[in-house]
């Protein structure tokens, strides 16, 4: 019998069976170049919707919270390496994505949209009208995915961050760009944004941007995820999440 003991014993070592670890800090991966969910101020400290509500989670679950900022591309790769622990960056929940990490519930859910220039004749957001027609979007997100699979006849121009999409707009080298609505409609609010206008929602296919933002953790911490869920769970009860959703947002984005 003590044989038997030890042997499962070495066994369970052998493929990570242990006890739940016991989080009290938790670093957070976010992108920091994606307002107003996550972005960088004046004074260099990163703000917006994803932080507030990751420091909103970190207080509910009683742990130190940490923030990295991190280039989205690489922004999966990173979590995998252990650079973070979970990513808080308006990541979208698809397939693709839980072939590689974890996802929490979601936190937030928003349709993708498409902007142009004001003096656009584009009244449509359809692969048919949009044919011929050259449109930008961030890389390695649903967006650019979805463009790519989808839209064909058009010609697809990738970017590092939407921030160099939308600014390509502006100077006239794009006839649209395709993102998240609400990022877009906070951009049009800023001068660079009044060259352009909002042409409208993109059929929001949840085969490409999925069942909403979620909070992405390495494969098998199950217990990093549930104490995530748990703590979306409460700020949505208790009312927190509703007081950090007035102070970006008008209107709800759950």
């Amino acid at each position: 019998m003590k044989r038997i003991l030890a042997a499962a014993m070495i066994v369970a070592a052998t493929f990570g069976i242990a006890e739940a670890k016991e989080w009290t800090k938790v670093r957070i991966g976010t992108e920091g170049a994606y307002p107003p969910f996550n972005y960088f101020d004046s004074d260099n400290q990163l703000q917006g919707f994803d932080v507030d509500i990751a420091k909103a989670l970190c207080d509910e679950m009683k742990v130190e919270c940490e923030f990295v900022a991190q280039d989205w591309e690489g922004i999966i790769p990173a979590l995998i390496a252990n650079k973070y622990d979970a990513i808080i960056a308006s990541m979208s929940i698809t397939p693709e994505r839980q072939e590689k990490v974890d996802f929490t519930e979601k936190y937030y859910s928003t349709p993708p949209a498409l902007i142009a220039p004001s003096d656009s004749e584009l009244s449509a957001t359809d692969p048919g009208t949009l044919e011929g027609k050259t449109i930008g979007a961030q890389a390695s997100t649903t967006h650019a995915t979805f463009l790519e699979d989808v839209y064909k006849n058009s010609t697809i121009k990738l970017y590092g961050t939407q921030d160099e999409a939308n600014l390509d707009l502006a100077s006239g080298r794009l006839d649209a760009v395709a993102a998240d609505s609400v990022v877009l409609s906070e951009w049009l609010k800023t001068d660079d944004g009044a060259c352009c206008k909002m042409v409208g929602p993109m059929e929001n296919d949840p085969q490409y941007f999925g069942d909403g933002a979620g909070i992405a953790v390495r494969k098998g911490e199950d217990d990093l995820r549930e104490m995530f869920n748990k703590a979306i769970a409460a700020i949505r009860e208790n009312g927190t999440y509703e007081k950090i959703e007035a102070k970006y947002f008008d209107f709800s984005v759950y």
